[in-house]
């Protein structure tokens, strides 16, 4: 927030106290040029560390239990349903010997571990779709640390929750109310958006893309690290230990946001939460376009919806897909224990460390949006070859294959940040937290119907037809940067 804007919000008196505060600590006020001072002057937590800190640990610890719980939780659904209706993989010989006709049995776990998978999914981000925007927006008044530590808490009384249900064999329907418990804080995805706006508020322009690409190695980090962990704690001492590991991480997350985490915007006490602001103010920048030119304002709002949209597609399959990787790796003819499942899933979080590599060496030679058209072309072949995969060996060439698929997301969030006005960067976040929120529910809703609609016929076609719905996102890209380029072309041969 500027300090224009806060001295709109304050009396005068006690914005020039809170400002002359500010400027005594050393590690909050960044002596850059005029042009590249943070927008936010940062004030202390309630407990001061002596080193610097910021936000990175925070999304490690979230990230961290987020990909430690969801495989197990799958895992966990499929063992409880396979009890209940008397099925027992181990005693199966299918796995041993292809030829074997699917038992139905097994058909029946898959098709009901997919459908629970969709409830769950459809009940917590059907919530986090109303919440995220809210809690978004209101963080531009609020301050960013309360968004860093609610949602936090949210999962940690999901992970409760899953841990009741365990001890006492409660019935699985009780994950739905821990999961919707999660989308009422907000879930992952507000914490993602606080992360970033925490970075945008604090970074200057000539730092703040290697501040978001720390990041984003974060991310891949953390699910690596959880996802070998997992699998092999999972085999050794059952599902409850890993999920108190999730309990703790969550709260530690939110614990570390609190006492070490400085504010990033100056609070106003007086900022509401529950308003139709937040919602007006998404839609005022989708249908302005952000742009100040009139001439540019139609072709703007073009491309806001156009990257948008792409953006949409291709977390949409991201989510989608992920949600299908270990309900394809547990059934014949793959068969999985938990430690490949762990393998996989570390190979599979690799990917945005490759990505993040991959695409710094790009961007040397190439512009973004062919850096994009390259990462969409990694992710359409690794999904061709899942589609197909029936051994160890083509699984993980799959996700070898997919080592750039990474690449495509942070361009498309910097060609939408591009495109808005520097005042209404809080209002995007918040609309990009809402869009993701919604793909995750719209992928889990699509291919957990997909899946046991499609077994019958090709057990792989979830994702070959994940594969086909990217070729939309790459033509819009390619088109869009194809115009661009005659547009600049043509104006600097007017010039």
């Amino acid at each position: 927030m500027d300090e224009l804007d806060t001295a709109a919000i304050l009396p005068g008196d006690v914005f020039n106290a809170t400002s002359t505060d500010d400027e005594t600590t050393d590690s909050c006020v960044h002596k850059e040029e005029e042009a590249d001072v943070p927008t936010t002057r940062c004030r202390r937590p309630p407990f001061t560390c002596s080193s610097p800190v910021s936000v990175e640990p925070v999304l490690f610890l979230s990230m961290f239990s987020l990909a430690l719980q969801s495989p197990l939780s799958t895992q966990y659904l499929w063992d409880r349903i396979s009890e209940d209706l008397g099925y027992n993989g181990s005693k199966s010989s299918e796995c041993n010997n292809g030829s074997v006709p699917t038992d139905p049995l097994q058909t029946e776990v898959e098709t009901l571990t997919a459908h629970w998978n969709l409830y769950i999914s459809l009940g917590g981000f059907s919530i986090g779709l109303l919440v995220v925007p809210l809690l978004g927006s209101w963080s531009d008044l609020a301050g960013r640390r309360p968004v860093l530590i609610i949602p936090n808490l949210g999962l940690a009384l999901q992970a409760v929750v899953y841990l009741v249900v365990m001890y006492l064999k409660l019935p699985v329907v009780y994950f739905l109310v821990g999961r919707m418990l999660s989308g009422l804080s907000g879930d992952f995805n507000a914490i993602l958006a606080g992360c970033f706006a925490y970075v945008a508020d604090t970074s200057d322009r000539r730092s703040r893309t290697f501040r978001v690409a720390v990041l984003e190695a974060c991310l891949g980090l953390a699910g690596m690290l959880a996802s070998i962990i997992g699998g092999q704690w999972r085999r050794a001492q059952g599902y409850i230990n890993p999920f108190w590991l999730v309990l703790a991480t969550n709260l530690a997350s939110a614990l570390y946001a609190y006492l070490f985490v400085r504010e990033s915007v100056l609070p106003d006490p007086s900022a509401k939460l529950l308003t139709s602001r937040h919602y007006k103010a998404v839609w005022h920048l989708f249908s302005t376009g952000g742009s100040n030119s009139e001439a540019d304002r139609g072709f703007h709002r073009c491309k806001l919806w156009l990257y948008t949209l792409c953006f949409f597609l291709v977390v949409t399959v991201h989510f989608g897909s992920m949600e299908l990787y270990v309900l394809y790796e547990l059934s014949s003819p793959l068969c999985w224990g938990p430690a490949l499942i762990g393998y996989g899933s570390a190979a599979q979080h690799l990917a945005y460390l490759s990505s993040l590599l991959g695409l710094k060496i790009m961007q040397r030679c190439l512009e973004d949006s062919w850096v994009a058209l390259v990462g969409l072309a990694s992710n359409i072949i690794g999904l061709v070859v899942f589609s197909v995969a029936d051994t160890i060996q083509l699984m993980f060439t799959g996700y070898g294959l997919c080592f750039l698929f990474m690449a495509a997301t942070p361009v498309l969030r910097s060609k939408l940040s591009k495109l808005v006005d520097p005042s209404e960067q809080g209002a995007l976040f918040a609309s990009v937290a809402c869009v993701q929120s919604l793909c995750f529910l719209v992928g889990s809703g699509i291919f957990n119907s997909l899946y046991p609609a499609t077994l019958h016929f090709m057990k792989g076609f979830p994702f070959l037809f994940a594969a086909i719905i990217l070729f939309i996102p790459t033509g819009i890209i390619g088109t869009l940067q194809c115009l661009d380029q005659r547009r600049d072309h043509r104006d600097s041969t007017a010039s």
